[in-house]
């Protein structure tokens, strides 16, 4: 006769990969941030597994944002995440919250005409310039996000020299122009870091990447900007604060 043990009973067996995260938590706890983890060969040398399993293991401990891969140069305990409620503050006003300083590298800023989307958003007719910037943003000197913003041209005129002159285009916007956004539509999505932003960010082409969409808008309504931004993923955890309606 054949006995079985009931089905709540059952203990799943884990994969093999698992066993070696549960490892690899364990050692990640024991370091400080920036330590540098055993080699993949090391690690299969020591669990007496194969590479592929360990490369597995790692991968999800990277995907999560708990390992980053320097190229050329081996696996790091990453830094811990930077807590981002979705609210309308700017940048600088975030990373102050969270013990960083904040500072923005212009990439480029061009006048350019807005695409249907740009147009739509902005209640501009098709075809009208919009300013175009593109930030790097920083954290205590480490790139956090690649941000590109579309303002009207029109509305705005010399937005640019007064963004430099506030160093932060809130407050630009709020000096020069009277303008201060207080409402906002915000989308995320993940997407794979294409090379142009892994190179800016410092991570791998492929990385998983955080895509914020802003719309932000006046208190009468009236659209002010719409800027996309690419976030690390290993980097940020985003906070939303929920509630009830009555």
């Amino acid at each position: 006769m054949i006995v079985t043990a009931p089905a709540d009973r059952i203990e799943p067996r884990e994969p093999k990969y698992y066993l070696v995260k549960r490892h690899l938590l364990e050692l990640i706890e024991s370091l400080e941030p920036g330590a540098l983890v055993p080699t993949e060969r090391e690690l299969t040398v020591e669990l007496a597994t194969s590479r592929t399993t360990v490369r597995q293991a790692l991968g999800e401990l990277v995907g999560e944002g708990r390992l980053v891969r320097r190229q050329g140069s081996g696996t790091y305990v990453a830094e811990p995440k930077m807590t981002w409620p979705l609210q309308m503050t700017s940048f600088t006003e975030q990373a102050a919250a969270n013990g960083f300083v904040a500072s923005a590298q212009l990439l480029s800023s061009e006048r350019v005409r807005a695409t249907g989307d740009a147009a739509a958003r902005l209640r501009l007719p098709p075809g009208a310039y919009v300013y175009r910037i593109e930030r790097l943003r920083l954290a205590d000197e480490t790139p956090m996000a690649v941000e590109t913003s579309h303002l009207s041209v029109a509305r705005f005129p010399g937005l640019v020299k007064a963004v430099r002159r506030a160093s932060s285009l809130y407050r630009g916007l709020s000096e020069s122009y009277g303008v201060k956004p207080v409402t906002a539509e915000e989308t995320i999505e993940t997407r794979a870091a294409p090379p142009r932003e892994a190179a800016l960010l410092g991570t791998d082409t492929g990385a998983p990447m955080l895509v914020l969409g802003r719309h932000s808008f006046e208190a009468d309504g009236t659209p002010v900007e719409w800027v996309r931004s690419w976030y690390r993923g290993d980097r940020y955890t985003f906070v939303a604060r929920l509630t009830t309606t009555a």
